[in-house]
């Protein structure tokens, strides 16, 4: 019994005392059961009677004592006490409690995956650095994350469309071509431009592959740098996220919304909304009515249009593709634009809290031997997504950037992510992974297993470590689904390391093979099925955050 069926159970409860006149309440669509942190308080906990005392006109406790009479009839509950003001105590039998290991093994993958998005259409954009270098440290943390949060949100049962966005028609293009043409002439980079070893290396690609293009004219050579320049960069990007594991469904071209007339025609519809105003002939769209601080510039007096028209025009053409909620997960130094994307939402008749949302990445940095690591020696200045794989590999990376709240710096230690120890935090849930996958490879030498369904005896499984990880694994639907409510993949890190604690425990208490001529007992078959559950949901976790679940390390 997962916490989701004992919450339906009391909801059938409240719904029975209504029909038989005994409450007076509106049956609630949803009842939280959590797991009490004080395992005498039973193994799950309730506070619905507290939630519908008012209502019913009734004293919390004779509430509770209503539900409490009807949950004891349930098969599977053992005990129902009422402690406190009203809180509902609730212990499971231990079959029915050790029966959710046959659960999750014959789920598989669909374990904890469930539908509390079903039918939410969401454009997920992340990373869409600038294509005129290498992804630098702070995109990395977006490709782990971005990468995470598609996954959870399509497991919570969302249609997600993950989008690159390219900015591909701005000033610092121009930049990025003037850079490539003077390292190809041998001359120092342009004031403002970009320097590192890729552009030289770009440059050389590019006259081996254009014979005569140095013969070309100044301005002949620059749009050459600029169009083929773009397209090498742009693979390079690519090539590293695909490296990293982190997939795209669409790369999306800023110039492609001035080519088509996207940008205008977004103007135009944003002052049909009657946003829109002129004032000292530049073109305004009045966001202050919607939180910004200030309104915004749509086209400048020269009749040049702004990155910001551009934005517009891209917020409409998520909408105009089917998605529902616009999802931007955006860099630190980008804190403003909230306030202005969600101000486009408003002025384009959508609702500002809903059809759009906006995520903030704080700063990554990294240690080696104790001192910041701050150059490379790719890209000059920065730290690049390359560096990053090479000196703690992809599992490492993509499991720390995301076990931790976008809210918060964090700091990726080489030392200590390349160390296989209990406290680099990937190793410890990889290794309880191999563990379990151990116990399997050993029960095979043996020639034993866990036999068939018939001979599981889940009220075996009745010691305090198996409960311990009999009740995480029931947590993890509920995990899932609050990760993907809430837009926060780092629930699922914290919980595999919990899980893998649980299970630690239970591998240094718990016997499941027999030794020497021992016979193989029913206790080794029920553990055997822990195991392999606990496996399941070990390797379910990791996936989902992109992490590889080893068989051995």
């Amino acid at each position: 019994m997962t916490p989701a069926d004992l919450s339906q159970a009391i909801q059938a409860a409240v719904s029975s005392a209504v029909e038989a006149g005994e409450l007076a309440v509106a049956v609630p669509e949803h009842v939280t059961v959590e797991r009490p942190k004080n395992r005498d308080h039973g193994d799950y906990a309730t506070n619905v009677a507290l939630q519908l005392a008012k209502a019913a006109g009734k004293p919390p406790r004779a509430v509770a004592e209503l539900l409490a009479d009807r949950l004891r009839g349930i098969t599977g509950v053992a005990k129902v006490d009422i402690a406190g003001p009203g809180f509902l105590n609730i212990t499971l039998d231990t079959a029915t409690a050790g029966a959710l290991a046959r659960t999750v093994v014959e789920a598989g993958e669909a374990y904890g995956r469930n539908e509390a998005l079903k039918g939410l259409r969401i454009n997920l954009e992340f990373v869409s650095a600038n294509p005129t270098g290498p992804i630098h440290i702070g995109g990395v943390r977006w490709a782990a994350v971005g990468d995470s949060m598609a996954r959870v949100l399509r497991a919570s049962g969302a249609d997600v469309t993950t989008e690159y966005y390219l900015n591909d028609a701005g000033v610092q293009i121009g930049k990025f071509a003037a850079s490539l043409r003077a390292a190809a002439n041998g001359r120092p980079a342009p004031e403002d431009g970009y320097v590192g070893e890729y552009i030289v290396d770009i440059a050389k690609a590019l006259t081996d592959a254009i014979p005569g293009v140095l013969d070309l004219s100044e301005e002949e050579q620059l749009q050459v740098f600029r169009t083929e320049g773009l397209k090498l960069m742009v693979a390079e990007i690519k090539r590293s996220m695909d490296e990293f594991g982190t997939h795209f469904d669409v790369w999306f071209s800023e110039k492609t919304l001035h080519d088509s007339g996207a940008v205008e025609k977004a103007i135009d519809r944003l002052r049909e909304q009657g946003h829109v105003f002129e004032q000292d002939d530049a073109v305004f769209l009045r966001t202050t009515d919607f939180g910004d601080d200030k309104d915004r510039v749509l086209v400048k007096a020269d009749g040049d249009k702004t990155y910001f028209a551009a934005d517009a025009a891209y917020y409409l053409s998520k909408r105009d593709r089917g998605a529902e909620v616009a999802l931007y997960m955006l860099g630190a130094d980008h804190h403003g634009y909230v306030n202005r994307l969600k101000a486009i939402a408003a002025c384009a008749g959508d609702d500002m809290d809903h059809n759009i949302e906006v995520k903030i990445g704080q700063f990554v940095k990294m240690l080696r031997d104790g001192e910041e690591v701050r150059m490379s020696k790719r890209a000059g200045n920065i730290i690049t997504i390359d560096d990053v794989i090479e000196w703690i590999g992809v599992d490492a990376a993509r499991y720390t950037l995301a076990r931790s709240s976008t809210d918060s710096t964090i700091t990726l230690d080489i030392n200590l992510l390349t160390s296989q120890t209990n406290e680099n935090p990937v190793f410890y849930v990889q290794y309880a992974h191999t563990r379990m996958c151990g116990v399997a490879r050993k029960a095979a030498e043996l020639g034993v297993d866990k036999g068939t369904v018939e001979q599981f005896k889940p009220e075996l499984l009745a010691t305090e470590w198996e409960s311990d990880v009999l009740g995480h694994l029931a947590e993890f639907p509920r995990v899932l689904a609050t990760a993907g409510e809430l837009r926060e993949p780092h629930r699922v890190a914290r919980y595999l390391e919990d899980l893998a604690g649980k299970y630690h425990r239970l591998y240094e208490n718990c016997m499941f093979l027999p030794k020497g001529d021992e016979e193989l007992s029913d206790t080794h078959r029920a553990r055997l099925w822990l195991v392999e559950a606990t496996r399941t949901v070990l390797a379910n976790g990791l996936t989902l955050l992109g992490v590889t679940a080893p068989e051995r390390m």
